[in-house]
């Protein structure tokens, strides 16, 4: 299996002269790498897809995950109490596999929508993303935030259109919405043999959308194993499944018709995206997906710093903390901060600068994390994902580097559209609850607010959603052993602003104007008529609009 970028073949990184050189190398992995995320709705299978990418991959023996709530077993990505108990992903994950001559890093992410915050941290560090979409479900409105995301950082999308094995919506259908709703052409390389809840394989499209294999799948029990693949020619495919491999060469060649077939430029652009059908439960189209993946997907590619100056792969050692996690390890109470290596390469036990402190990091204990599962990480390249121990220095957006000094752009916070204040229900605990407060604000697990007439002893907190202020309560519990009192406010939405808006803001009714803690002025309105009303009375006043704010 060759893993080069179609559209980079010309570009040669294996002459014998460059490989002698250590950029030579660098280059040589980089162009191995596959780096992606997965984004979908809640309960669209993100987690078993990513257990059946696993299991495709031989990282895992058998899928983890028991289907249904009841008796629920979790996933081998899921770790935290919360998560286990409600059968829900929390905490994102990093996952590095080689298939073939690639090596796939998957950036596992939260499935709940209460923090999509961390899904969009994600995204600024993978190359490509995998859409999973409810074949009965279609797009849904988690799916259209992180979408949006997806297109402002210009990442192309591979489209899987999930759940096949059950009862769902037509084949084109789907493709119609994902046209018209958010303006992307879909071009399926696969498409399905039997309706869905009937899926019985899949059509692999060719030029012009003639039909060229027939690839059907067995089930296995439970779908616990690897389900079995026979290949036949078109021919044979037509004797064998008869109509519903007549429909969906008849659908292919209308497809073909529209000119909706694989374009690797427009997919590069964001313009299209290749489309497959699966079933992770039944880990149906799971190596079909892998194989788009190493086939199409971009490897890593430079990276401009705060100056506008590309940092290619090749150049020497950078990188970008995008997770901070504290708490995956209950015996030792770490902080893991995990970060994606830009350029150069990496080697556990570096001396490395920190870019906002000028001050040196060493990186003795760098490991690779999937769930609870940690590996001593010895060498990483560009693309990689590494977690450094014990990293209390860093947040999110933090920039690592040697000899050539880099920093990246920071990664921009996010649309809060939940607010509560906090406070340590004993005046003892002050000290403690302060700490914690700085902690969990330096993870990013919420935004902290201030204003003069709240003071420091009952900060504002903002989430994207509501189960944010849960871990922030259970882990000041948990780890800092104090108790506190959430309120909520009733504000619905901020907006960015700046010091000669805020005094005006804050003197109209429904508005509350904070400082979060990287400087930036937040207004908070109790609703969007309080601020389509100020918007439209005061237009000189500076409102802006967050990252994925919500409509």
């Amino acid at each position: 299996m060759l893993c080069t970028h179609p559209a980079k073949r010309s570009r040669s990184v294996n002459s014998p002269a460059a490989s002698t050189t250590t950029s030579g190398r660098v280059a040589q992995e980089a162009e191995r790498r596959r780096t992606f995320a997965v984004i979908s709705h809640p309960d669209a299978g993100k987690s078993t897809l990513t257990e059946a990418l696993a299991l495709h991959a031989k990282m895992i023996s058998e899928a983890g995950a028991i289907h249904g709530k009841s008796g629920r077993k979790s996933t081998v990505s899921d770790w935290m109490e919360m998560e286990k108990a409600r059968g829900i992903s929390v905490s994102s994950t990093a996952l590095q596999f080689e298939y073939g001559e690639c090596v796939i890093n998957l950036v596992d992410t939260p499935g709940h929508s209460d923090f999509s915050e961390d899904t969009y941290r994600v995204l600024t560090a993978v190359d490509a993303a995998v859409m999973l979409i409810d074949a009965a479900k279609g797009l849904e409105p988690q799916t259209l935030k992180l979408f949006q995301v997806c297109r402002h950082r210009g990442i192309p999308v591979i489209t899987v259109i999930n759940k096949w094995d059950r009862p769902g919506r037509a084949p084109l259908e789907l493709l119609d919405e994902i046209s018209e709703r958010i303006g992307l052409t879909p071009t399926p390389l696969f498409l399905p043999v039997g309706i869905a809840g009937d899926f019985r394989g899949l059509l692999r499209r060719g030029d012009e959308g003639t039909a060229t294999e027939y690839i059907h799948f067995t089930r296995t029990a439970g779908g616990a194993t690897i389900a079995p693949e026979e290949s036949f020619a078109p021919e044979q495919a037509a004797a064998r499944e008869g109509e519903p491999w007549d429909t969906a060469a008849e659908e292919s060649e209308l497809l073909s018709a529209t000119g909706q077939d694989h374009d690797q430029e427009l997919f590069l652009a964001g313009q299209t995206s290749p489309v497959i059908y699966a079933s992770a439960m039944l880990n149906f189209g799971v190596r079909q997906i892998l194989d788009t993946l190493v086939s199409l997907a971009p490897p890593p590619a430079g990276r401009a710093d705060i100056a506008g100056t590309e940092r290619e792969p090749a150049d020497p050692f950078s990188a970008v903390v995008f997770k901070v996690q504290a708490g995956m390890d209950a015996a030792h109470r770490d902080r893991l901060a995990f970060m994606r290596i830009v350029s150069g390469e990496f080697e556990r036990g570096m001396v490395v600068t920190h870019a906002q402190t000028g001050r040196p990091f060493a990186t003795k204990y760098a490991l690779t994390v999937f769930g609870r599962e940690r590996a001593t990480v010895d060498t990483a390249y560009p693309g990689d994902v590494v977690g450094l121990v014990n990293a209390t220095a860093l947040a999110p957006g933090h920039t690592l580097f040697v000899d050539k000094k880099v920093e990246f752009p920071p990664i921009p916070s996010f649309a809060p559209e939940h607010f509560a204040t906090l406070r340590a229900r004993s005046a003892g605990k002050y000290k403690q609850f302060r700490k914690a407060i700085d902690q969990l604000d330096s993870e990013g697990v919420v935004q902290v607010l201030r204003n003069d007439v709240r003071g420091d002893a009952s900060p504002v907190l903002a989430a994207v959603g509501p189960m944010q202020f849960e871990v922030v309560t259970a882990r000041m519990q948990a780890e800092f052993n104090v108790e506190t009192q959430l309120d909520f406010l009733p504000y619905q939405l901020a907006r960015r602003t700046d010091a000669e808006s805020a005094p005006e803001l804050d003197r109209q009714r429904g508005v509350e104007v904070f400082t979060r803690t990287d400087g930036v002025i937040l207004a908070l309105f109790s609703d969007k008529w309080r601020l389509q009303y100020i918007q439209k009375e005061m237009s000189e006043l500076t409102l802006e609009p967050l990252v994925a704010t919500a409509d």
